[in-house]
């Protein structure tokens, strides 16, 4: 009798760890564990899908996470995004305000595959710091986007096109320390075309 109890609990706790692990794949707003952990030099940023008119996250579409150097000589990051439109490219973006967004950088490109998931890691050099000096959000932190290729154009460095229904918004701001850039008034960022590393 208690081998059978025992089993049916066994069988009740498996049952339940199923169901469950699909709602925790996808943080909740309000309980969403970005920012640094501890004291690694690395922190965490989720992205989601918002309502353009309220900008609360959807909880249901889209979202990506993505892992970055909090100080370094480059910026290291590897962003992982899910439930986007398959075969359509995607941009991820430091947006600086205000718009067009002049001088922002484009972190890296994918197309999403037939799950709508995309996968960006780069080692980006010659950013400087993030947020940049020249972006209204200097001092408090950075905005990442993940956008439409598009709607982003990199040779100048802006913003083109609009479609924010298409894009994934950061949960925070985020900030980097280049430890071996400063910035000069008024300067544009130089940032270099990365070269990607090589994929988990």
């Amino acid at each position: 009798m208690k081998k059978k109890a025992g089993m049916l609990v066994f069988a009740v706790l498996l049952l339940s760890a199923f169901c469950i692990s699909p709602v925790l794949a996808v943080p909740k707003d309000g309980q969403v564990p970005n920012g640094q952990a501890g004291k690694s030099p690395n922190g965490k940023l989720y992205l989601f899908e918002k309502n353009p008119e309220t900008w609360a996250v959807i909880s249901d579409g889209a979202w990506g996470k993505m892992k970055y150097s909090l100080w370094g000589e480059a910026f290291k990051f590897n962003f992982n995004g899910h439930r986007l439109e398959p075969g359509i490219s995607y941009t991820l973006i430091y947006y600086p305000d205000p718009w067009p967004g002049n001088g922002l950088a484009c972190l890296g490109t994918a197309i999403a595959d037939e799950y709508g998931n995309v996968h960006i890691k780069y080692t980006l050099e010659g950013l400087c710091d993030l947020p940049a000096d020249y972006d209204q959000n200097y001092g408090y932190g950075a905005k990442i986007w993940l956008v439409l290729t598009d709607d982003v154009d990199e040779t100048t460095g802006q913003m083109i096109g609009w479609n924010p229904s298409e894009y994934l918004f950061e949960y925070t701001l985020i900030n980097f320390d280049d430890l071996t850039c400063d910035y000069v008034a008024d300067d544009e960022p130089t940032a270099e075309e990365p070269e990607p590393l090589a994929t988990e």
